[in-house]
């Protein structure tokens, strides 16, 4: 495994970061026991960033987490161990619509609150980054949420600071990235999402701020194994956001893909995963990971680059699809 600066922080994150969505619930049946085999694999192989959130399963996907960590302390394993999680909008709604002000969104005792109770579900007396759960670029005059993060640091409840950008918006960091008030900003980036390198990675570089690309496999499509059959459980949020047509162009924008394929990169996962470490600008990739077999599967990504060839051959299968996922609320 082969580490990288997370931002101004100084601290050495795994190239490969641990989501902990899927393990909170929302992507089909949960099986707690083989989550917490996954994230005790992922540590025993070298990787040390985690990242989950307070609504992944109301704090479910936190508490595993936190028993996992009990576990290793318990049995005598000292990790270096980065956990970052995030601060759901007070209105629980996604994206963030820039009419509405932070004082319904997030702020200060919000914010405050979340972190307690995200302290609480991983038993740990600091959080090592807190993160916005959505963003919108009006927040920059707006600093409820600013005033709430600098509150808990100066208590010692979190160290560092960052924002997960609403979808397909990555413009939308840039102003932050230069204001100097986080550390770290979260944002779709894969191969059929490119746009972050215009704008937000050369901001994000000039100004000490660790990119976390999120959401490298497009929801599944660049595993692989979504094909114009596929169903989904019912427990499955793609269920609603991958209808046939959708699902028959990524059969096709995949099957295209694979002839980019090498003995050293031979699956799509390795090669969405390799094109987001290829940039200087991003710190640690976050895949989804519930099983140990998406561990290990997903940690030799950090094992070897793509040539020069691949990559240059991968900007041709930048697609701006415009879809929207079933939760997005609309003005």
């Amino acid at each position: 495994m082969k580490y990288r600066s997370l931002g101004r922080t100084g601290w050495q994150v795994s190239e490969i970061g641990f989501g902990a969505w899927g393990i909170g619930g929302g992507w089909g049946p949960l099986d707690d026991a083989e989550a917490r085999r996954a994230l005790h694999r992922y540590l025993d192989l070298g990787g040390n960033f985690i990242d989950t959130a307070y609504g992944y399963g109301d704090g479910h996907s936190e508490r595993l987490i936190g028993e996992v960590l009990k576990e290793r302390r318990a049995a005598g394993i000292h990790d270096t161990v980065y956990i970052a999680s995030k601060v759901p909008p007070k209105t629980m709604q996604w994206p963030l619509l820039p009419h509405l002000p932070v004082t319904e969104t997030f702020p200060v005792d919000w914010v405050i609150q979340c972190t307690e109770r995200t302290l609480q579900n991983l038993g740990v007396e600091t959080l090592d980054l807190q993160q916005l759960h959505a963003w919108t670029d009006g927040y920059n005059e707006q600093l409820d949420w600013y005033e709430a993060l600098v509150t808990l640091r100066g208590q010692g409840k979190v160290r560092a600071f960052g924002v997960s950008i609403n979808d397909y918006v990555p413009e939308t960091g840039v102003r932050l990235a230069q204001s100097g008030r986080v550390d770290a900003i979260q944002v779709i980036y894969n191969i059929f999402e490119q746009t972050p390198e215009e704008a937000l990675f050369p901001a994000a570089m000039e100004n000490g701020v660790g990119i976390l690309p999120r959401v490298p496999f497009e929801e599944g499509a660049l595993t692989g194994t979504l094909h114009s059959g596929t169903t989904f459980d019912p427990d499955d949020w793609r269920g609603q956001y991958f209808t046939p047509e959708r699902l028959q162009e990524i059969e096709r924008r995949t099957a295209a893909l694979r002839a980019l394929l090498t003995p050293e990169t031979p699956t799509l996962p390795l090669l969405a995963l390799r094109f987001c470490l290829h940039h200087p600008a991003v710190s640690s990739v976050l895949p989804g990971m519930r099983r140990v077999a998406h561990v290990e599967q997903n940690m030799a990504a950090s094992d070897a680059p793509l040539s020069p060839e691949v990559l240059q051959a991968l900007r041709a299968h930048d697609w701006d699809h415009g879809w929207r996922y079933p939760w997005t609320v609309r003005e």
